[in-house]
């Protein structure tokens, strides 16, 4: 199976959310990461065909996903950032609803509908009513909507939101054991869980596919730019002006610092092996600098 982004792009008046992206997929898990606005809810929900591009074409195996049409959409899992629910559905009265639109028979619904809410962990709650539910547990419920129709190609936007530690250790095993033979894209700003998960890592700024690869190779692009020292609290602040600081850690009447330079290091830092979460600073931090 391969899916293909050709040019894609999407433009609201003056505004280009989406600027010529392209990309070919196979199976595997593609992790999407970028600040706020950098245009991935629209990517994917172009590739969900819900948003027609302005110009491009996403293609499956070859063929327009606009124009295939429901063969498309049978194949499509898809959680949005801002899912829906029905509050006074049971977690199974749920699933089986969804089901009914997707098109599986009543036997086919059942017995995934309870497959599903056994994967993940909502078992012991399938009777009770969705109103009921904590913000992860409704998470959960709508990553097992997505894959009810057991999905070749399965977008997951924000799918970590709401899920505590042990929640999202479960979601990666089950997620890296389902993209076996699958097209899994998932966004997150949740960036360890895109570390652990991702066969493949897409950068996306300002609409653009900025870098894709291995979170190893990835990282590999801030190596010797990453360093840890110990300073007065006083220094630490004015080192913020010039420099990204990762972390920052207080240790008696001085800082541990983590901070991120393309210039000259601090006398006595010592280079800090990179992680994703320094990429991602060292790439967005001008821009979640100016959405706070």
């Amino acid at each position: 199976m391969e899916l293909t982004i050709e040019r894609l792009s999407k433009q609201y008046g003056s505004k280009i959310a989406v600027d010529r992206l392209s990309s070919t997929m196979h199976a595997g898990v593609y992790g999407l990461l970028g600040a706020n606005g950098a245009g991935k809810t629209t990517l994917m929900r172009m590739l969900c065909g819900i948003l027609t591009p302005t110009s491009g074409e996403v293609k499956l195996n070859g063929a327009n996903n606009i124009e295939l049409g429901e063969e498309y959409r049978d194949v499509l899992g898809y959680l949005p950032q801002d899912f829906g629910y029905y509050p006074n559905f049971t977690a199974l009265e749920f699933l089986l609803y969804m089901s009914s639109l997707k098109g599986l028979t009543k036997a086919e619904a059942l017995r995934k509908s309870a497959a599903l809410i056994e994967k993940v962990g909502l078992a012991d709650c399938a009777k009770k009513k969705v109103k009921t539910f904590s913000g992860g547990m409704k998470q959960r419920l709508g990553i097992a909507q997505a894959m009810l129709n057991d999905p070749k190609i399965l977008i997951l936007d924000e799918p970590t939101a709401g899920l505590d530690p042990k929640e999202r250790v479960r979601f990666r095993n089950m997620l890296a054991d389902f993209a076996k033979d699958r097209i899994v894209i998932l966004s997150t700003h949740i960036v360890s869980d895109v570390e652990y998960i991702s066969d493949e890592i897409l950068l996306m700024k300002k609409g653009c596919l900025i870098s894709r690869g291995t979170a190893e190779r990835l990282t590999a692009q801030v190596q010797g730019k990453v360093f840890e020292c110990t300073m007065p609290q006083k220094q630490a602040d004015e080192l913020s002006q010039s420099c990204i600081i990762a972390n920052l850690h207080h240790v008696g009447d001085n800082v541990l610092v983590r901070l991120i330079t393309d210039k000259q290091p601090p006398q006595g830092a010592l280079e800090a092996a990179p992680t994703l979460e320094d990429l991602y600073l060292y790439c967005f931090s001008d821009e979640e600098r100016g959405a706070l």
